[in-house]
């Protein structure tokens, strides 16, 4: 991703020195480690307390321990979106790591979602070329509209796009270069053999641990992450700038962290080279600059969710 922050003509722009870019800008593997194996950590706490409710007392027991093991482990695609950009550390190697695991997890293959996120930077509220709105849900009735805030035509979307690569051996979708489509098809075989693995394993020692951990507790982790991701662009403008065209959301500091700093969204894309540690230090710096400013997702839902009603049926949401 570029450096340079990207704004319309005639926007008044508080720039960062070439110093400060470079402090800010400086990676860490300590910092990357500790948020990673934080993240995961939890992760596993909260899957041992299911399995040993589930077993002891029944699975509807362990369902309110589900729900909170969903937020976890849908937000591992945090993780992957940081690793992506290759700043959640200083080491590729680590990056790559932590990125393809968190991928493989969430069921986004880590190739194909770097390819995607690239397009998103570049084209950021592009309605013709911007991955996120060209996918995104265009919801005509209100049916539609709450089903889009589930998360879960996203995650079917997704999975059915990787099982075609997979089996077909195409990849059409026009934010895959021609280049790289060999190894997207071979990204998604390798991620269709290894949950057909897990699958089979799961059947062979009739366990339904890995159902009760990650694969529902990630269906339900919809409900969260999907209203979250609304909040990045909905109802700002379609401009190329960053600070018109995102919108930062204010909100405490266990949902910062989880989401590795992203509510700090005007900052990532105005300077996508900062790493998460650094966000909330440049906020502090552009703060004054920044347009759609949400405060809270609560708040900032009842917000995008009133701007897709509004514009659902002249056909503009997206």
């Amino acid at each position: 991703m570029s450096n340079a922050t990207v704004s319309e003509p005639g926007h008044r722009l508080k720039p960062l020195t070439p110093a400060m870019l470079r402090e800010l800008s400086v990676r860490s593997d300590l910092k990357g480690a500790a948020r990673s194996l934080g993240h995961y950590a939890v992760i596993v706490l909260v899957g041992a307390l299911i399995w040993m409710v589930a077993s002891r007392f029944g699975v509807l027991w362990a369902l309110p321990l589900m729900a909170v093991q969903g937020y976890f482990v849908a937000f591992l695609f945090m993780a992957v979106h940081e690793t992506a950009h290759k700043t959640a550390f200083r080491s590729r190697g680590l990056n790559l790591a932590v990125g393809y695991l968190s991928a493989f997890m969430i069921g986004l293959p880590y190739e194909y979602y770097c390819l995607f996120h690239w397009d998103h930077h570049r084209y950021t509220q592009d309605p013709d070329k911007d991955p996120e709105l060209i996918v995104g849900a265009k919801p005509r009735s209100g049916t539609q509209l709450a089903i889009a805030y589930s998360g879960l035509l996203q995650v079917a979307g997704r999975l059915w796009l990787m099982l075609g690569h997979a089996v077909i051996g195409r990849v059409i979708v026009p934010w895959i270069p021609e280049n790289k489509r060999a190894t997207i098809v071979a990204e998604a075989r390798a991620y269709v053999v290894l949950y057909a693995l897990l699958l089979a394993l799961s059947l062979w020692y009739s366990s339904a641990l890995l159902l009760e951990v990650w694969i529902v507790p990630l269906v339900i982790g919809q409900f969260f992450l999907r209203p979250y991701l609304y909040a990045e662009h909905t109802g700002c403008d379609r401009t190329r700038s960053a600070f018109q065209n995102t919108r930062t959301t204010y909100t405490g500091a266990i949902v910062r962290w989880f989401a590795w700093n992203m509510p700090y969204h005007v900052e990532h894309h105005a300077y996508p080279s900062i790493p998460f540690h650094a966000l909330p230090k440049l906020n502090e710096i552009v703060d004054g600059e920044i347009v759609y400013r949400g405060r809270g997702y609560i708040a900032t839902t009842r917000e995008t969710f009133a701007w897709f009603r509004r514009h659902r049926q002249s056909g503009q949401a997206n």
